[in-house]
């Protein structure tokens, strides 16, 4: 069992120029799934916007970025990232989300997603933004 954390980045409809600057100037791939490629479109305008991207690279760099849809409310000074905890297995992340959750403001609870076993999204006590995931292989 392992789990990681990783910078989640967020935009509004700037995150695939965003991930590609970053991998630029890091190197790595990038990734990129649209809110279209997820058949899950909030907005006709919004469809080819980054519903999960990362650069990720040999030299270890990694972030992660999203655009947020326009339904939702966005700041750039108040709400630029979360912090992502990926694992690859459930109990793990299942037990670090109890923990989280007290005393937290649920987002999205941790369940099935269409692009991962488990996805969850939550703000803390403290204020900050947690994603909670276990990864699952990319077939694009």
């Amino acid at each position: 069992m392992s789990i990681t954390t990783t910078t989640h980045l967020n935009f509004r409809g700037t995150a695939r120029e965003a991930l590609d600057f970053y991998r630029s100037v890091f190197g790595g791939r990038t990734v990129v799934v649209t809110y279209k490629d997820a058949g899950n479109v909030p907005n006709e305008n919004e469809a080819d916007w980054v519903m999960w991207g990362e650069v990720a690279g040999d030299n270890g760099f990694h972030v992660m970025a999203y655009d947020v849809p326009s339904p939702l409310p966005w700041s750039q000074g108040d709400d630029p990232f979360f912090v992502s905890v990926r694992g690859d297995d459930a109990d793990e992340i299942s037990a670090l989300w109890q923990k989280l959750a007290e005393g937290s403001t649920v987002a999205r609870p941790l369940e099935p997603a269409p692009w991962a076993p488990l996805y969850g999204m939550l703000t803390d006590r403290f204020g900050v933004t947690w994603v909670l995931d276990v990864a699952a292989p990319y077939n694009g």
